[in-house]
């Protein structure tokens, strides 16, 4: 019988090594495949998902953040080019509860009260959800407050620093700046640069829980995802002074005829630059939760169309010119009224002024008739043309949000010859104000349509910075119009407006008013008691630096915007003139 060999040392240490591996490399399998399951399924919650579980998640693994509200800063420029904070953050402290750590809802409440005003019934609400770790109860604290509060000690109660939106000049532009507000649990801009900038302002939230497990794969959705927005702040051409000034007649006009809606702007007719403006009633954006009136948040310069009657006048005017059917001492035989389709139109005050009436009194006395005149010359076509090429169709892309375009089916698909007449003096064409003041710019700057604005510059976290550019497009009339309808406005100021008695004696101003029956939008008419006052102007006339549009709904007491605004209009003028020390120019 044969004896069979013994395994030798080294064979039994190779089996033994080579099961350990295989051992190993199954665990680690298994440890991979987990892994993978637990990746995917973090993939789906925390991206395929995300918004789902966002909305559905409770608070079971939360804990206050260390994080504090941060926004970009929206600065004015001053003349200078100093910056004033416009929008920006101030910090304070918040107080919040833990409800499961409040012994007594009622005495806790008895004694935060006597610091800080807290409504009762929302306080014992929260204090008795026991498993709600964090609510708060009170924000926008002061230091004193706050060290009253922790001084207390009391179980349940905590102090934490916040910051919060702030505006430090109230009122001042806060149809342009908007403010920063809740939408749902959302908290973004609302209206205005805020709302318009929003992605760009946008810094962390001020939510003050953090899910420490969604945190691991928080930067996963937007690495694969999502483009990642810059980050800025945003200077913008308002000038503060300028701003200042513009309000502060707004409000003084607003209270001596009691008007109903009022409004400005200041602009470089150049380059659609805006250093002003305004609109009252206005809002203080820090307190925007009281008021009332929530269409007062809304910008009329920019969102709102009015007929604004005599001040559209210039631009039929402009179209004449430079078709060469009219000079400014064409005549025409003022009947004081003229039949167009059956339709009587009127001169203002219903006076005939006879034969030999130029096109240069036509605009200096406004005479409707005479402008009746200038559309049959002209040409239903051409006007129709010449209108749309100073853009009163289309919106003027200005960097505010909902801009609205003008109104002007009337002219553009009506086969009536009256609706042509009534828009040869401004009656049937409904524009913004902003919309207005680009397609009179046009007439100042040699014929070119520019994009008002307001912002300037941006100056992003990367340390980088972008200026701002805007397109200036021409419009239909040519430089030589241009200075003709330039020359014919300057005489409506030297010796039209006032009687002559407004002219400033070392500067040129080209300037018209205008008075329009406000439209009824229930019956379709206009009415009888109800006018719309505006005025523009701009300076120094043959190389203007400066073009003032302000307009007036519903003036009480007063009969034609050259009472409501021709003192207010030359009050603005000359401290523009003087501030931004503009040499004369004549």
């Amino acid at each position: 019988m044969a004896l069979r060999a013994k395994p030798s040392v080294a064979l039994k240490l190779l089996k033994m090594k080579s099961s350990f591996l295989f051992r190993s490399r199954v665990i680690i399998f298994c440890a991979i495949v987990f892994a993978i399951v637990l990746l995917g399924k973090l993939f789906l919650v925390q991206i395929v998902h995300r918004n789902y579980y966002s909305n559905e998640a409770d608070r079971n693994y939360i804990t206050p953040s260390a994080n504090i509200y941060e926004r970009g800063v929206i600065y004015f420029e001053r003349k200078d080019g100093g910056l004033v904070s416009a929008a920006t953050q101030t910090s304070g402290f918040k107080m919040a509860i833990n409800a499961g750590k409040i012994i007594d809802a009622e005495n806790t409440y008895q004694k935060l009260s006597k610091i800080i005003a807290i409504d009762y019934d929302n306080f014992i609400k929260k204090a008795e959800q026991k498993n709600d770790p964090y609510e708060e109860i009170a924000n926008r604290l002061s230091k004193e407050q706050a060290d009253t509060i922790s001084g207390l000690k009391i179980p349940g109660v905590s102090i934490f620093k916040e910051k919060w939106r702030f505006y430090p000049g109230r009122n001042l532009a806060s149809h342009v700046l908007g403010f920063v507000g809740y939408r749902g649990d959302e908290l973004g801009g609302r209206y205005g640069l805020e709302r318009q900038y929003n992605p760009l302002l946008t810094r962390n939230t001020d939510n003050p829980y953090i899910n420490f497990f969604a945190e691991v794969f928080s930067n996963m959705r937007k690495t694969l995802f999502e483009k990642e927005m810059p980050e800025g702040d945003i200077i913008t051409t308002i000038e503060p002074q300028v701003q200042g000034f513009l309000e502060k007649k707004l409000t003084e006009v607003k209270d001596k005829y009691q008007i109903d809606s009022i409004g400005g702007i200041i602009m470089n007719p150049q380059d659609g630059s805006i250093y002003a403006m305004g609109a009252k009633p206005d809002f203080n954006p820090n307190n925007f939760s009281q008021v009332k009136i929530i269409s007062v948040f809304s910008n009329p310069l920019v969102e709102n169309v009015l007929e604004f009657g005599s001040v559209v006048k210039p631009l039929i005017m402009a179209a004449a010119l430079d078709a060469g059917v009219v000079t400014a001492d064409t005549a025409y035989d003022d009947k004081g009224s003229v039949i167009v389709e059956k339709h009587e139109i009127f001169n203002f005050d219903k006076k005939a002024r006879g034969p030999g009436m130029s096109m240069q009194e036509v605009l200096s006395q406004s005479l409707n008739t005479g402008m009746v005149f200038v559309e049959q010359k002209l040409g239903r076509i051409k006007l129709r043309d010449y209108l749309l090429s100073f853009g009163i169709k289309d919106k003027t892309g200005i960097d505010l949000p909902n801009e609205t375009g003008g109104l002007v089916s009337g002219i553009l698909k009506s086969p009536r010859e009256i609706e042509y007449a009534n828009a040869a003096f401004g009656q049937g064409i409904a524009l913004t104000p902003v919309g207005l003041v680009r397609a009179l710019a046009s007439l100042g700057n040699g014929g070119n349509l520019v994009v008002p604005h307001v912002v300037k510059e941006i100056k992003y976290s990367s340390g980088a910075s972008e200026k701002m550019a805007y397109p200036i497009t021409p419009a239909k009339i040519t430089q030589t119009a241009s200075q003709e309808i330039t020359r014919m406005l300057v005489a409506v100021m030297d010796k039209g407006i006032g009687g002559g008695q407004k002219k400033l004696e070392h500067f040129s101003i080209a300037a018209k008013t205008g008075t329009a029956q406000v439209a009824d939008n229930i019956t379709g008419g206009y009415y009888e008691d109800r006018h719309t006052h505006s005025f523009f102007g701009y300076f120094p006339a043959y190389d203007p630096k400066f073009i003032i549009f302000l307009y007036a709904v519903n003036p009480k007491g007063v009969p034609y915007a050259a009472t409501t605004w021709t003192d207010p209009f030359l009050d603005i003028a000359k401290f523009l003139l003087n501030y931004y020390n503009v040499p004369p120019d004549r």
